[in-house]
Formats: C-alpha cells, sequence, structure tokens
C-alpha cells in the first residue's frame, strides 16, 4: 500500500476541531457496533473514517502553522494542537476495535451481551412497516428526548448511512444502530419493530474460568473510558482543575485494570485449547485503555494550565454532542428526586456525568443519587436534550 498523499486546501481552525471531535466519537461507536454484532461493514467504515482523521489531522497542523507568525501565537495554538492529537488518539483506538472484527479475534459472546447492556450501550432494530418511525425524518421523531437512543447508522438495502443527519427519513426495512442509555433500548427497539425487546440469554461456557469476571472489568472499562473522554472535554470547556484531576485519576485506575486483565488472560490460556477466543479481550481492553490515555491528553491542557484558545471551547460547543452545566435552584421540581425516577437519559437523552455539591464532585452518579438544591449538573447529549433538560429542571411558576 503506497503512502496517503495529503493535498492542503484552506481550512478554518474551528470547523477541523470540531470534525475531529465528532469524527472520532463516531468512530468508537461503530466500532464497538462493528464488534458486537460481528459487522464487517461497519468495521470497515471506521477503518474509512481513520484514514479522514488522518486528512483532518494534516490540515490541523497545516492551518495552525498558517495562523501564526510570533511565539506568543504558537503558544496559543499548543492546547489546540493537543486536543486534535488526543482525538486523533481515540480514531486509532476505534480502528483498533474495529479490527478485532476484520481479524476474527476471539470476542466471547458473554461480553458481545454484556456490552450491550452497558451504560451506554449500542443496540440493532429493524424497523416494521407499521412502525411509526416509517416516512418520518429524525428531526421530526425527536428520539433522543423520546426515547434516550441517538441513531448512529442506518443499513438500507445494501447502502449505509453513517451519523445521518435531522433531514434523514425512516424507511420501513431500515436496520438502524442507535447508541445510548441502557433504560432507553426497550422503549427504542418497540417503536422500531413495534415487538417487545427481550435480551438474549445466553449458555455460559465453563471451559473459561471466571470469564464473568473478566466480563465485568471489560464493561467497566468501556464505561470509564467514555466517562473519561466526557469529563475531559468538560475540563477545557469549563476550565476545570477538579474534573481534569478526575480524568487523570481514571487513567490510573483504568492501568490498573487492563493488568488486571493481562494476568487473568494469562491464567487462563492454561485452561483453553484455543487461545484465539482470549486475543480479543486483550486487544479491546487496551484499545479501552487507549482512549483513556487520549483524555488524559486533553484534559493535560487544563492541568499544565496551558492557554485554553477560544477556538477549543468553540469547537466542543459546536460539535453534535454537546456539554452543559446547569446549577439546580432551590424551587426545582427535581429537587429531592432520584436520578432513577427522573430517567432523565430517556426524557432528554442526556446523560449527566457529574455533580458538583458543594465543594465536592460526584462522578458517575448512580441511580439512587439524590438530586439537592445547589447541585450543579454537568451533562452531555443532543442540543434537543440540552433544551428538554432546561426546561425538566426550571422552576414553575405558580398559576
Amino acid at each position: 500500500m503506497f503512502p496517503k498523499e495529503f493535498r492542503y486546501s484552506p481550512r478554518n481552525l474551528i470547523d477541523l476541531l470540531t470534525e475531529m471531535k465528532d469524527t472520532s466519537e463516531l468512530m468508537v461507536d461503530l466500532a464497538y457496533s462493528a464488534m458486537v454484532y460481528d459487522d464487517e461493514d461497519i468495521a470497515e467504515e471506521v477503518l474509512n473514517l481513520e484514514d479522514k482523521m488522518d486528512t483532518l489531522d494534516y490540515h490541523m497542523k497545516m492551518a495552525a502553522m498558517l495562523s501564526t507568525r510570533r511565539v506568543d501565537e504558537a503558544e496559543e495554538l499548543l492546547g489546540v494542537l493537543q486536543v486534535a492529537a488526543s482525538s486523533e488518539n481515540i480514531a486509532n483506538a476505534a480502528g483498533d476495535i474495529a479490527k478485532i472484527v476484520l481479524m476474527n479475534m476471539g470476542i466471547p459472546m458473554e461480553l458481545k451481551v454484556a456490552l450491550r447492556e452497558a451504560e451506554e450501550t449500542i443496540v440493532r432494530a429493524t424497523v416494521a412497516a407499521e412502525s411509526a418511525m416509517v416516512g418520518r425524518t429524525l428531526e421530526d421523531l425527536e428520539l433522543d428526548i423520546e426515547t434516550g437512543m441517538w441513531i448512529i447508522a442506518i443499513r438500507r438495502s445494501k447502502d449505509w448511512i453513517y451519523d445521518p443527519d435531522t433531514e434523514t427519513r425512516i424507511r420501513q426495512g431500515d436496520v438502524l444502530f442507535a447508541r445510548g442509555h441502557d433504560e432507553g433500548v426497550p422503549i427504542f427497539f418497540q417503536m422500531a419493530t413495534t415487538k417487545k425487546f427481550i435480551p438474549r440469554e445466553i449458555e455460559h461456557d465453563k471451559v473459561i474460568k471466571d470469564l464473568e469476571h473478566a466480563v465485568d472489568i471489560i464493561v467497566d472499562m468501556k464505561n470509564m473510558s467514555e466517562l473519561s473522554v466526557g469529563l475531559a472535554y468538560s475540563a477545557i470547556l469549563f476550565d476545570n482543575e477538579d474534573i481534569a484531576y478526575e480524568v487523570s485519576a481514571l487513567e490510573s485506575e483504568m492501568d490498573s485494570m487492563k493488568y488486571e486483565l493481562q494476568h487473568w488472560v494469562l491464567e487462563t490460556a492454561k485452561h483453553v485449547d484455543d487461545v484465539n477466543i482470549l486475543r480479543g479481550i486483550l486487544h479491546l481492553a487496551s484499545a479501552s485503555e487507549a482512549i483513556s490515555d487520549a483524555a488524559y491528553g486533553i484534559a493535560d491542557t487544563v492541568l499544565r494550565d496551558i492557554e485554553l484558545h477560544p477556538i477549543i471551547t468553540l469547537a466542543v460547543r459546536n460539535s453534535e454532542e454537546v456539554i452543559t452545566r446547569l446549577q439546580v435552584e432551590k424551587c426545582s421540581p427535581i429537587v429531592g428526586k432520584t436520578f432513577s425516577e427522573l430517567r432523565l437519559e430517556t426524557e432528554t437523552g442526556l446523560h449527566v456525568m457529574a455533580i458538583k455539591r458543594a465543594d465536592r464532585w460526584v462522578y458517575a452518579p448512580k441511580s439512587n443519587t439524590v438530586v439537592q438544591a445547589g447541585d450543579t449538573l454537568i451533562a452531555r447529549g443532543s442540543r434537543i436534550g440540552e433544551g428538554a433538560l432546561i426546561e425538566m429542571c426550571e422552576c414553575k411558576l405558580h398559576q
């Protein structure tokens, strides 16, 4: 294979950084979809997007170099380039996940099923003729606030639509791949197929000792890597060192989990005839840890007090998945309720990553966490969901 030739064309730095962020996050979602559903077409698309990221990275570096003339201007763009490089690293890790499918590495069915039940999961559903989705655009459906799910890809006959926009119209027979909170899966599945969602039951492989433990570690690593990325972008958006330090702590914990998993694989390899079934587990753990490392690279711009150029915050705010910060007033109707009762993920499509309560932080709040007056919520999701969350939290005027 010959090296790819790049040709420079003028591009806006904000647009480039926004596209790199959106593309890298889409790649991670598609890569997990490809692995969970053994879909080589999606895996190939991830590698195509990896080539696109290389091109974006080239244009980013060229635009940065051409926009500076003095030392102080170059220093201001250091943070921009570091965030761009971290997005590129996230994309590379997504490519590694996709290769699990293309290289036929072993992934136990138990792990595929468990990943479908992770905090933010991937679901596949075929649109039935009688589905209310048929003939409607994604903008009309507002799936993110109706189900808490976000369509990342559509297979239409032999064609694929990746990262569909609001004008995309759903057709009968479309195979939808959606990402979101696990609570929204049954709602989304029934809306698309008109059938009740029944989780797949599997027979555990007794040959592989303590497989459940390894599966739990991998699922936790996936959840933590995604949390790390969201918190990292939050740290730079709000220039918050506390959040950045949490990203650093998560990165250290991910290292420990990877080493624990490696030890388990080496121990287990003695008891299985075909060690190929363990290769995918190791590969997936390394990719998840690489995503966490990249998140730390983003947060590091805050920890090292690198100048946060306005380009960074504008790019994060302009991206498809927005990050929002909202303070809960004493009169808000959500005060005193648990996250389980509020069902924010399915009602708004936003995932609350952290809560600031007085002088301390609560990261990845649990379903039984009670919202208190004065809490500051940091969440990520769609722009429509952001508006729905604000409306849900705002004080109601007495009639």
